[in-house]
């Protein structure tokens, strides 16, 4: 490496360093070189072939200052020449070197990467609803992306740096000293003028990249959160366009204005370390020469030493940065297992079975739930918060009992917040339960395998999401072997045939993020296609209609009569007209079950039920009474 390589690369490592002391943790480092043992073969040969560019690099200014020595003697043009295919034929090597450790660091930087986003990736998967309840999702992706490479760099930067500048560095010395002691200990003097400068203009270069790097951040958050489909619409309806253009206008401005400050930092940073060089080179070729003029050198012994001044500077400046790398490498790795530490709350059992095949019934025995505390699901850094929230822990389901025999239909209805999405949640195992048990088929959901869960149960939620892929993907999510008849099927039994017949690339056409270019009861009817195609022997709808309007809501419950045939269902519902004819209607107060049994039963206890049901349609009443009205006066 050059001189003014050095510079940069000392520049760049300083002030792209994290802040903050940070000291080694064994157990860090073991778990780091775990990640090692694939790759240990490859390293072997890494550092070996880092030894022998190390070797090839001092190499070549002791024959240039033999060729020089020749030439001044008048010696023979053949040992010239010898030299001189000597010195290409170590340039050859030198690049062949550089060409195979450059694979190796590639293989084995990359094959980290791969292993690291994969193992956080997979494990991510694993955790609960309520961890991506309160993460952000930026900051998770910063974790698979920024810290991933970060760690990378351990091994195929980090660790080829070390390794090849030690022995470049003991080599050169060795050299040097061996040639003129006195002129290599004033070179190595003048090294504090150059790394001091370089800590110093480093810290306020890191300052002004963090500050841009904020500045990117907000812009970038600003820019996700206002173009995507829901945040487009609620700028144009609520939003202040020409004040938050303004406000993303002096934030790229500042950004501008660092850019310029860094650019002329950086400048003078470097016309002051090439100032360094060119005093030491004096200073090599001053003495050197007066101590050849007095016969104390040998000309090519100036040169040699001229040459060996950067393999003196350019390791010496890597290996005093060092620390700030393994340090940095060290912090991205202990990111990453920050986020492979945190236990899943909801965990398949080693000797965990399959549901029982068969017509399944669903019983929840005596069940009680809380939700869990942030601290158990997510982390701080995660939340991007000081201190997690310590609330949570108190009981929202208290001893809630029932039966759902195969083929029956049980809908929960209550007021917001009574606990009916809870139950709900807990059938599917997305949260488990403190006390007492959820039962598919007679086996406790917690001693079942997570595949057979996901055959046995289908669920539509209120919200309908869809992912930005095609028709044919989203609806395939939940069988991927499904054959395009299967699908077509599904989709016709879902009431979509002629929608999706229509668009120019049918199944192929892409729904857009969240599937925003479907109405909301199409992506409806999407979620039911879906559950069709799945064929679970469990069906729970969660307010599948809710959000809908009266034409959307026939086309919906159309296809919903189709999803429940011959099906164990749990229906939520907010309208009660929709769940009349339900084997056994539960009304959750609290979290409590305070009334079960059929519509006409419920309705003549006169309780909260026929309450709920004599307040909607009152209301509804009263709004068809007020849109005849509007009818009749415009008429």
């Amino acid at each position: 490496m050059s001189m003014e390589g050095a510079a940069w690369s000392s520049l760049y490592k300083i002030s792209t360093a994290r802040n903050g002391k940070h000291g080694f943790s064994k157990e860090s480092v073991r778990r780091i070189f775990t990640f090692a043992v694939p790759y240990r073969s490859k390293l072997v040969f890494f550092v070996l072939l880092s030894v022998a560019g190390a070797f090839l690099a001092v190499a070549t200014p002791v024959l240039a200052g033999q060729v020089v020595d020749v030439i001044v003697a008048q010696g023979e043009v053949r040992t010239v020449v010898w030299l001189a295919v000597v010195i290409a034929m170590v340039a050859v090597a030198d690049a062949a070197v550089s060409l195979v450790t450059r694979w190796f660091s590639a293989r084995i930087g990359e094959g980290v990467i791969l292993d690291l986003r994969t193992a956080v990736f997979n494990h991510v998967q694993r955790m609960p609803i309520a961890f991506f309840t309160r993460t952000r999702t930026g900051a998770l992706v910063s974790r698979l992306n920024n810290d991933v490479i970060g760690a990378q760099q351990a091994f195929s930067g980090t660790l080829s740096g070390v390794v090849t500048n030690l022995v470049a560095l003991i080599l050169t010395l060795a050299v040097m000293l061996s040639t003129s002691w006195l002129v290599t200990v004033l070179a190595v003097i003048m090294l504090p003028i150059f790394l001091i400068p370089a800590r110093r203009m480093g810290s306020r270069l890191a300052a002004l990249r963090r500050e841009a790097a904020d500045h990117n951040s907000a812009m970038s958050t600003q820019m996700t959160e206002r173009f995507s489909a829901p945040g487009a619409t609620l700028v144009k309806l609520f939003g202040r366009p020409d004040e938050e253009a303004e406000e993303f206008r002096l934030r790229a401005a500042r950004v501008r204005d660092i850019g310029v400050r860094t650019a002329m930092l950086q400048f003078v940073f470097f016309t002051a370390l090439m100032l360094v060089s060119a005093l030491a080179l004096a200073l090599v070729y001053g003495l050197g020469g007066f101590l050849a003029l007095r016969g104390q050198l040998d000309t090519g012994e100036v040169v040699t030493l001229a040459l060996l001044l950067t393999r003196l500077y350019a390791p010496l400046t890597s290996l005093a940065n060092a620390r700030v790398e393994i340090m940095s490498a060290i912090v991205s790795f202990e990111r990453v297992f920050e986020v492979l530490d945190l236990e899943p709350l909801i965990q398949e059992k080693d000797d965990a079975a399959s549901v029982p095949a068969g017509p399944v019934a669903v019983e929840f025995d005596d069940v009680r739930f809380a939700y869990p505390s942030a601290d158990k699901v997510s982390l701080a850094s995660l939340e991007e918060v000081a201190t997690l929230d310590t609330r949570g822990g108190e009981e929202v389901l208290h001893g809630i009992s029932f039966r759902i025999e195969p083929g029956q239909t049980v809908a929960l209805v209550g007021t917001s917040g009574a606990g009916k999405s809870t139950i709900a949640q807990l059938l599917a195992r997305l949260y488990d339960v403190d006390g007492g048990a959820v039962r598919l088929a007679g086996a406790d959901v917690r001693d079942v395998t997570f595949a057979s869960m996901r055959q046995t149960l289908g669920m539509v939620t209120q919200d309908g999401h869809l992912f930005h892929e095609t028709i044919l993907s989203n609806l395939r999510l939940a069988r991927p072997d499904a054959s395009e008849d299967e699908v077509w099927d599904a989709v016709r039994r879902a009431r979509l045939e002629q929608l999706v017949r229509s668009l120019p690339d049918q199944l192929d056409t892409m729904v857009g993020e969240r599937g925003y270019r479907l109405s909301g009861g199409e992506r409806q009817r999407m979620t039911i296609a879906r559950l069709l195609l799945a064929q679970p022997r469990v069906v729970i709808l969660d307010e599948a209609t809710a959000a809908l309007d009266s034409t959307s809501e026939a086309a919906v419950q159309a296809a919903l009569s189709e999803a429940l045939e011959g099906r164990t269902a749990m229906v939520i519902a907010h309208r009660l007209s929709t769940i009349r004819s339900a084997d056994m209607i539960l009304v959750i107060e609290d979290g409590n079950i305070v009334e079960r049994g059929s519509h006409d039963e419920l309705l003549a206890l006169a309780g909260r039920y026929e309450e709920l049901h004599r307040t909607q349609f009152a209301v509804q009443k009263n709004v068809a009474a007020d849109e005849e009205t509007g009818a009749l006066s415009g008429a």
